[in-house]
């Protein structure tokens, strides 16, 4: 059989108040278009189909009609929650898209409840799909209890709880069956992407390879948006985001992974490209330097670092040579230094018109015309 394996769309990620909605439609057509073309059997959709967890009507839809188009011609279809996602909102969905074939996961379900997913690919093998949502700290020890269906003493570290997890929701695994497993985590040798929440990446948010049985024919992973192979006693790949989500991801090679497996054999991996975003970069020059290159920049999301004294407009100015510069920053070499032994002079307190002032010259933006606009607004506003 043939899988598709996306995770990470963040649909409704908005970059430095720019909405991205046009390009999660076309990454989303390319996916399914994609799906065609290879005529893949089944989709796993690894988590974080939102970037939030109240996503908006307009991204529902999206994700929505993506998920029924990735369903044609009688594709299994899986899909589960990641750290960004609402996972009651899927739970909500699930009996709706259940109806439809497709298979949603928002929370930890028991393998007899869910969990382990049982079905005939179209290319005829049968397939066992352990299925395992992103968990809070919180909620690993819930699971962990639902599944024992006692009250166990919680002295047992995040890991080894997902470990436990897994182990139970794999159980069922067989020499004759096409055995995957689907979560969203982070393990330990992964590079991260450059998007992520970090609060929910590190610290005790780890959990190792090991977890998964070497039975498994292929992990399917979502959460590092970095497209990658993890070390470990089976395939496992984290798929990446299909577009760029920050820019800390601009090096990154935006797609997804097209996955060939059968029972008793390693996964054979493919990865496909995807390129109907719009490119992230980072740009440093002068203004002299940033014209020169403007031409082959307008199709590209800017980052811009200005090498030149800050001075007022000069972010405006910027934006009328790259109209896609979202973020403009002074070069830290044009930066004012402010002396840190100097202490304010005594005296009398000085007003706001005093302060501004002082404000101005320390950072190196001394300019009449603003300190009169400064004097006018607080007249206006103080009466």
């Amino acid at each position: 059989m043939k899988i598709l394996h996306t995770a990470d769309w963040h649909v409704g990620k908005v970059l430095k108040g720019r909405s991205r909605t046009d390009e999660h439609r076309a990454v989303l057509s390319e996916l399914v278009a994609l799906a065609r073309e290879e005529d893949v059997d089944a989709v796993i959709v690894a988590g974080d189909l939102f970037d939030t967890s109240a996503p908006t009507p307009e991204a529902q839809a999206l994700v929505l009609n993506a998920v029924l188009a990735l369903r044609e011609g009688g594709r299994d279809v899986v899909v589960l929650a990641g750290n960004h996602d609402n996972p009651q909102l899927l739970e909500v969905y699930r009996p709706i898209l259940g109806r439809l074939g497709i298979h949603a996961v928002g929370t930890f379900r028991r393998p007899d409840q869910g969990g382990t997913l049982s079905f005939t690919a179209r290319s005829g093998e049968p397939v066992r799909l352990a299925a395992l949502p992103f968990l809070s700290h919180r909620y690993v020890v819930r699971a962990a209890d639902v599944l024992a269906g006692t009250p166990a003493e919680h002295n047992r570290d995040y890991a080894a709880r997902v470990a436990e997890l897994v182990q139970a929701l794999t159980a069922g695994f067989e020499a004759g069956t096409v055995n995957l497993v689907t979560t969203h985590g982070t393990l330990p040798s992964g590079r991260f992407g450059g998007g992520e929440r970090r609060a929910q990446s590190i610290f005790s948010y780890y959990f190792e390879p090991t977890a998964f049985p070497a039975t498994t024919q292929y992990a399917a992973l979502g959460h590092l948006h970095r497209r990658q192979q993890i070390p470990g006693p089976c395939p496992i790949w984290y798929s990446g985001s299909p577009l760029a989500v920050d820019f800390g991801e601009e090096d990154n090679t935006p797609g997804a992974l097209l996955v060939t497996v059968e029972p008793g054999r390693p996964a054979v991996v493919r990865e496909a490209p995807i390129s109907s975003a719009r490119g992230l970069a980072t740009r440093t020059g002068t203004l002299e330097e940033l014209e020169a290159m403007a031409a082959d920049l307008t199709e590209t999301w800017l980052r811009v670092i200005v090498a030149e004294k800050p001075r007022p407009g000069l972010a405006e100015t910027v934006r009328e040579i790259l109209p896609t510069a979202l973020e403009v920053s002074v070069h830290e070499r044009f930066q004012p230094v402010r002396d840190p032994r100097a202490t304010p002079a005594s005296g009398a307190a000085r007003g706001p018109r005093e302060l501004f002032r002082d404000y101005l010259s320390g950072a190196g933006r001394d300019n009449d015309q603003v300190a009169a606009l400064f004097d006018r607004l607080h007249e206006e506003v103080t009466g």
